[in-house]
């Protein structure tokens, strides 16, 4: 068997595309990459082309944007690729069987969690928003159910403390392309066993929206602490100063004892908030048209905004 396959890339974000050029780098050939229509983005809303596609165009791959696979002419043109092997990465779409089956090797998937932990569209975030004590990346052989196929490899990686929804995605990028490097390997030469899922195990990463960062301090620290480092970067965990809205980007656990939401204190060390269980000291805060700022820098011209014994999120 020829060690550089035929590759048929699939993918759409930043995690995505560090597979992209894993692949790129490697002795395989991309014959052509799918990813997701150009979306709008930024304050413009400019139509924008995906993370992978930008790679892709750089190293002038055939490029190809189905808003989905199910047509006959879609399925059609995938053939065309004559590819040894499709590799899914983030990409978005549900793969219906007929594209599964193309493929000589079938279509492998690079997914970020232990599975079957944390199946779904954002397992970094829930892993860090559920206080788990480690992540990873699973290479799963491809099958028609949302990420329930039969394992070929995985890596782990453990979360930090400090660890957000961003730096533990940045790690498992880094992870992850050399996994499917390994599954490839094995896969061309026959010497991977994958192994099948547990379902009963399984839990479901939901997709990320604005309310799921919703703060609610009622709720015990620890929990809103995970909260907060999970949605950072986005959607950035938010509540309510009089009547405004405040995002918060970083938080310390802290001891404190008030109304839940209860400004306990305002110093260059952060703004004291206490909770349903201890209290958070509020280091990095945002207010409506500014920007993300220290909250020592914030204490300096908003002193007014942060008195004691205000109530967040009423």
């Amino acid at each position: 068997m020829p060690s550089s396959l035929r590759i048929v890339f699939a993918g759409t974000p930043e995690f995505a595309a560090s597979h992209l050029q894993a692949l790129l780098d490697s002795e395989h050939n991309i014959v052509a990459v799918y990813t997701q229509p150009d979306r709008p983005a930024g304050r413009g809303q400019k139509l924008t082309p995906s993370a992978v596609k930008q790679l892709a165009l750089k190293h002038n791959l055939p490029v190809l944007q189905p808003v989905n696979l199910r047509s006959p002419e879609a399925q059609q043109e995938l053939a065309t690729f004559n590819a040894d092997l499709m590799v899914v990465v983030a990409y978005g779409l549900i793969l219906p069987q007929v594209i599964l089956d193309t493929p000589r090797l079938g279509c492998i998937n690079s997914h970020a969690s232990l599975l079957p932990r944390w199946r779904g569209a954002a397992p970094i975030q829930r892993a860090i928003e559920a206080g788990d004590s480690e992540s990873g990346v699973t290479v799963m052989l491809m099958e028609a159910g949302l990420d329930t196929g039969p394992m070929l490899l995985k890596v782990s990686t453990p979360i930090q403390p400090t660890d957000t929804g961003g730096s533990l995605h940045d790690r498992l990028a880094s992870l992850g392309p050399t996994a499917v490097l390994q599954a490839i390997q094995g896969l061309a030469a026959g010497s991977l066993s994958a192994e099948k899922q547990l379902d009963g195990l399984a839990t479901y990463a939901h997709k990320l929206n604005k309310q799921a960062a919703v703060l609610d301090w009622s709720r015990p620290a620890p929990i809103l602490d995970c909260q907060i480092r999970a949605m950072h970067p986005w959607p950035v965990c938010h509540s309510t100063l009089a009547g405004e809205t405040l995002k918060v980007h970083a938080a310390q656990l802290a001891q404190g004892q008030g109304q839940p939401g209860e400004i306990l204190s305002a110093d260059r060390e952060g703004l004291l908030v206490a909770c349903g269980e201890q209290a958070l000291r509020l280091t990095q805060l945002q207010l409506p048209n500014g920007k993300a700022l220290a909250f020592s820098d914030l204490l300096n011209s908003k002193k007014e905004l942060f008195k004691p014994g205000q109530v967040l999120g009423l």
